[in-house]
C-alpha cells in the first residue's frame, strides 16, 4: 500500500523549530521527488522546498529560504523538513507529496504532477 504519512506538526512560539517527517511506505524513493506544501486558511497552496532522488537537487520557496532545511534519507524512505526561526506566518497544513520522476530545479517545480499526498500535519506558530 501506498502511503506518505507526515509527523512532527505543533505548536511553537515566534522564533522557535520543528522537525516534520515524511516516511514513505509502499514504493522506493529512488525514482521521486519528495516535495513539502503548506496551506493556510484562505490562502492558495504554497510550494515549500523540494528535494529530488531521481536527479538530485533541492528548492525552496524565498519565503523560507535560510529558514527551512530539507533532506532526506533513502534507506529509511523517510524526508525531512527542519524549519527553524518560526514565524507566524508559517502556519499553516504541511503535507508532503511524492513526484514520480520529479525535478527540483525549477521554481515552478510545485507545477508537475503529483503521484501520492501525506494526509497533512498543522504547524500553528504563536506570535
Amino acid at each position: 500500500q501506498v502511503q506518505l504519512a507526515e509527523s512532527g506538526g505543533g505548536l511553537v512560539q515566534t522564533g522557535g523549530s520543528l522537525r516534520l517527517s515524511c516516511a514513505a511506505s509502499g514504493f522506493t524513493l529512488d525514482y521521486y521527488a519528495i516535495g513539502w506544501f503548506r496551506q493556510a486558511p484562505g490562502k492558495e497552496r504554497e510550494g515549500v522546498s523540494c528535494i529530488s532522488f531521481v536527479h538530485g537537487g533541492t528548492n525552496y520557496a524565498d519565503s523560507v529560504k535560510g529558514r527551512f532545511t530539507i533532506s532526506g534519507d533513502n534507506a529509511k524512505k523517510t524526508v525531512y523538513l527542519q524549519m527553524n526561526s518560526l514565524e507566524p506566518e508559517d502556519t499553516a497544513v504541511y503535507y508532503c507529496a511524492a513526484l514520480a520522476y520529479g525535478q527540483c530545479g525549477s521554481r515552478r517545480w510545485g507545477d508537475q504532477r503529483i503521484d501520492y499526498w501525506g494526509q497533512g500535519t498543522q504547524v500553528t506558530v504563536s506570535s
